[in-house]
């Protein structure tokens, strides 16, 4: 494609991918639906019925900026094919794509975990410890 894939940075970000293409990341309706850890689909941004991969990259007006900073080196974005086909366009474009991706999920991620640490939170919501993350805290002095 352009080169050797390292200079592309592309394994840092197939979790980040992964997320998108499949919407089983920091999504409303991924986590109402499938992880049963959000009340209601509702984007927590936008207010918009169902946050999806789709709306928070295309749509949500609160991603706005960084979506402006995309379209200037890739074109208009109007799906989640057009943002992969503009990632194969070259480095370039896939720097441009994958930065964004990073920031907006980085973002929500963040959003999340201080909803999960609210104490007033409903307790779907709350961090859940498994019994990995209590077994390694066992091992701790």
């Amino acid at each position: 494609m352009w080169g050797d894939y390292r200079q592309c940075h592309i394994y840092p970000h197939i979790t980040i991918f992964a997320e998108i293409l499949t919407g089983h990341g920091c999504f409303g309706k991924y986590l109402h639906q499938i992880a049963g850890r959000e009340p209601s689909p509702q984007c927590h941004e936008c207010g918009v019925l169902q946050d999806t991969a789709f709306h928070t990259l295309v749509e949500c007006a609160a991603w706005g900026p960084q979506r402006a900073l995309l379209e200037n080196v890739v074109g208009p974005v109007s799906s989640l094919r057009s943002m992969v086909e503009a990632m194969l366009q070259g480095q370039q474009s896939w720097l441009a794509v994958s930065s964004f991706c990073e920031s907006v999920l980085a973002q929500k991620e963040a959003a999340e975990r201080v909803r999960e640490e609210d104490a007033n939170a409903d307790p779907i919501r709350r961090r859940r410890t498994g019994g990995r993350r209590r077994r390694y805290a066992n091992l701790l002095p």
